[in-house]
């Protein structure tokens, strides 16, 4: 281990970071920059002092919270293709999708404001979400379920193009009626 990387965290450190970053995810979606991180450590059961030594600033905390929000999307991929078929994974996982973009939709205050001090807490999530795609789609094309000409990033494109016109309360029923219409028209035999 060189000195440039941090020592990996304890059991019980990692599983309080975990913690908090489920308590801010909630917080973040319902109040935006309101949520308070005195609540939020109170609702992870942690003290306060624990919240400050894993995420020094609010900032810190809410790019945390979307970076780690983007990992469970993106790693649920791999995991929903070892139980699931193929085509069954990838409508599985639009479901997941929905509701990551449902929770960014609560927290997009608290990443515009990040953004315009500069940070970027999107990073490479754009890639990895489009990567997560690429994999459910060629898994689906090697089963036979799916057609071959459509490539991945037009099924990241309608994706967010779904997302963004059904954000909101109300909307999750359209939301996955487009999804279903999205992914019946990449089945084979439709």
């Amino acid at each position: 281990m060189t000195s440039k990387e941090p020592r990996p965290l304890r059991a019980d450190a990692r599983r309080n970071r975990e913690k908090i970053l489920d308590a801010a995810m909630r917080a973040f979606t319902a109040q935006g920059l309101d949520a308070h991180l005195e609540h939020i450590a109170k609702d992870a059961g942690v003290g306060s002092a624990t919240l400050y030594r894993n995420f020094p600033t609010r900032e810190a905390l809410i790019e945390a919270v979307y970076r780690n929000e983007v990992a469970r999307l993106c790693d649920a991929a791999p995991d929903l293709l070892e139980r699931q078929f193929p085509l069954d994974a990838l409508r599985a996982w639009t479901r997941l999708y929905l509701d990551y973009v449902t929770a960014k939709h609560g927290m997009i205050d608290a990443l515009r404001a990040i953004a315009a001090t500069g940070g970027n807490p999107y990073g490479h999530s754009r890639q990895r979400i489009r990567s997560a795609i690429a994999t459910l789609m060629d898994a689906c094309v090697a089963a036979g379920a799916i057609r071959t000409d459509i490539p991945s990033g037009d099924v990241a494109a309608a994706l967010e193009g779904i997302a963004l016109t059904s954000a909101g309360d109300g909307h999750r029923q359209q939301a996955e009626r487009l999804l279903d219409l999205t992914l019946d028209g990449l089945t084979i035999g439709r």
